[in-house]
């Protein structure tokens, strides 16, 4: 998983909290009550960059670091496992009309622009 400026900032950030919380539990005598709000939100920052990835596209997608198709979705060939489904939508933040594609026997879905 490639890691852009955003998610970098994001680590660091998240991993400043954790810190300062451990601090205020070393520094004072009711430390884990005080410490708690900078602990747990920079636990949360951490998994929350470390799990998310790049809408609409395929942790072997974004583990090969094959650019992005057209809204975001996959690009190249498609998998010859996946079938396409009458679900289509929107993609509020590009404008492109986003095609589903699944995998019947696993349920994985997969995502490509028509335009």
């Amino acid at each position: 998983m490639g890691l852009s400026i955003v998610r970098v900032i994001a680590l660091a950030f998240g991993a400043l909290m954790v810190l300062s919380g451990i601090l205020v539990i070393v520094a004072t005598p009711l430390g884990v009550i005080a410490a708690s709000p900078p602990l747990l939100s920079g636990a949360v920052v951490i998994v929350a960059v470390l799990v998310e990835r790049l809408r609409y596209r395929s942790e072997a997608t974004e583990r090969g670091g094959q650019a992005p198709g057209p809204g975001g979705g996959e690009s190249g060939p498609m998998d010859p496992r996946f079938a396409v489904t009458g679900e289509r939508f929107i993609d509020p933040t590009t404008g492109h009309t986003m095609r589903v594609f699944v995998d019947p026997a696993t349920g994985e879905r997969r995502y490509r622009a028509e335009d």
